[in-house]
């Protein structure tokens, strides 16, 4: 994926998707041209971040121990692209929306793209610029979704549109939810290694 493309996705959502659609990445292509580098952003940066600029925030934990929790972070992150383009292809499956797998590892590829992003943020040290930067990046992982489901399910009925948006963005909420719980608990248990 281009940046091309990754700068028609915020600004023209539409034309961002309907572009991407058109490109017909291949799932590989997409994952570790897209997925790999992007998940390795919030590890690094978690790893930088307690390393170095939050000893107060983050518990502090040597260097080596601070690298497993990020690698094991990176593979959490690749493990739920996949997981997540089965969950979206069986919610599909219930708003009678038959897609392709490779449709559904679309749209779960490319939708957390704002939150792998928005890390790079945290390098400055302002809170309210990290919570805005935070609030951005959600409200664009929304967009993405929104304008995202037509166009790679290929959906004219709203109303279907709107209920596979709901159920996706629950998922993709639980998802999240999950990624930042399993954060904690890996930062937990390692601290007490």
């Amino acid at each position: 994926m281009s940046l091309l493309n990754l700068f028609w996705l915020f600004v023209v959502p539409n034309k961002g998707w309907r572009h991407l659609m058109q490109s017909r990445l291949s799932m590989h292509r997409l994952y570790f041209l897209h997925v790999v580098p992007l998940s390795l952003i919030p590890p690094l940066f978690i790893y930088y971040a307690a390393a170095d600029v939050a000893g107060d925030v983050l518990p502090v934990l040597s260097s080596p121990k601070l690298l497993l929790v990020s690698i094991i972070l990176f593979i959490v992150e690749l493990a739920i692209v996949p997981v997540m383009g089965l969950i979206v292809r069986q919610l599909a499956e219930v708003a009678e929306i038959h897609p392709s797998y490779h449709d559904s590892f679309t749209l779960a590829a490319v939708a957390p793209t704002p939150l792998w992003v928005v890390p790079v943020f945290f390098l400055i040290p302002d809170m309210l610029i990290n919570l805005l930067a935070l609030t951005l990046a959600i409200f664009f992982t929304v967009s993405f979704i929104y304008y995202g489901i037509p166009a790679v399910f290929r959906i004219k009925e709203r109303g279907h549109a709107m209920l596979l948006f709901g159920a996706v963005l629950t998922a993709g909420l639980v998802a999240w939810g999950f990624l930042m719980v399993s954060t904690l608990v890996i930062l937990g248990s390692v601290q007490s290694l």
